[in-house]
């Protein structure tokens, strides 16, 4: 049965490498044994993990998103506890256990991914309405739209995104996949003004750059653009009031994913990108990245990279 699994300190306890004279984070940061707790706990971010890959394949991409969550949370709590960041501003909730479907055609795929969407989003709108800000790690990016929607819940209105990745996620209303996670929470009015950072030209389809043409709500900065030294500084003054981040890690050179790229951002650019405007945001997802891919690409930076990206969130919220 799908599920949350919530950690105790002891699940906490076994990720952390101890040396003497040093404190890590993963000593610091908070657990729960219900969902009552979290109105109580003096936290202010709440880590959350969906370690699946069924939404990219139901998109025809390549497993290995499943892979992430893990050693990014084991990177993270390994982090040295210090006056730039103490561990006490996070609580770690635990992980969503999915199964795997029986049926592995694409139709099926695409029926789990909706299930998925509904152990999903009552989660994310708990924490939110409990005044908390969600950190989730995936997984595909079909789980922006039960973030979204478990946000716009919360605020009881449509929130506004941005998307930092290469892809606008805009395909069709086909079933539930990594590429429409948007186009659902459009549909479905829980997503108002959506933002998309960095698109490359090459992999947008002629039918999602009309939509962007032609509807109000969406706005985009294409990377392309960026390298020819246009200023858009006046896209993050546009964010409204509750804004959620999304960081699809194949807007990344050779950050591994299903949708690699020798051609995108510095791991840099994301960080200042965090660090300069991550008070605007009302959640973080982080999504699409693996530390071991099926095809048997291997990368343990990447988990490196997404503790660097989740700590400088915390950090710039909390200095």
């Amino acid at each position: 049965m799908d599920n949350l699994k919530i950690y105790s300190q002891g699940d906490i306890d076994r990720l952390v490498i101890q040396r003497e004279g040093e404190t890590k984070l993963g000593k610091k940061v908070a657990v729960m044994s219900s969902g009552e707790e979290l109105q109580n706990t003096n936290a202010k971010f709440v880590l959350l993990g969906i370690p699946e890959d069924i939404g990219v394949r139901a998109n025809a991409g390549m497993a290995g998103a499943a892979s992430l969550w893990r050693p990014a949370l084991t990177a993270f709590l390994n982090i040295q506890s210090n006056r730039f960041l103490n561990g006490e501003e996070v609580l770690v909730l635990g992980h969503f256990e999915i199964d795997e479907p029986i049926d592995s055609s694409i139709k099926a795929l695409r029926d789990k991914v909706a299930e998925i969407d509904d152990l999903v989003y009552p989660i994310v709108e708990k924490i939110i309405a409990a005044g908390k800000i969600p950190i989730v790690i995936g997984g595909g990016h079909n789980n922006a739209f039960p973030i979204i929607k478990g946000a716009s819940l919360a605020n009881q209105a449509p929130i506004d995104v941005l998307n930092i990745d290469a892809h606008a996620d805009l395909r069709g209303l086909e079933g539930r996949h990594s590429g429409n996670g948007f186009s659902y929470a459009l549909k479905e009015n829980y997503l108002g003004h959506y933002f998309m950072y960095g698109l490359h030209q090459n992999y947008n389809n002629e039918a999602i750059l009309s939509q962007i043409d032609h509807n109000p709500k969406l706005n985009a900065v294409f990377f392309e653009d960026i390298l020819t030294g246009r200023d858009y500084n006046g896209l993050f003054e546009a964010l409204g009031s509750t804004t959620g981040l999304e960081v699809d890690l194949d807007c990344m050179e050779n950050v591994l994913s299903s949708a690699e790229t020798p051609s995108g951002f510095e791991v840099n650019d994301v960080r200042k990108l965090i660090l300069t405007h991550a008070r605007k945001f009302s959640y973080l997802h982080i999504c699409e990245g693996a530390t071991r891919m099926l095809d048997g690409r291997v990368d343990n930076l990447t988990a490196k990279l997404v503790a660097y990206l989740v700590s400088d969130f915390v950090k710039s919220h909390t200095s």
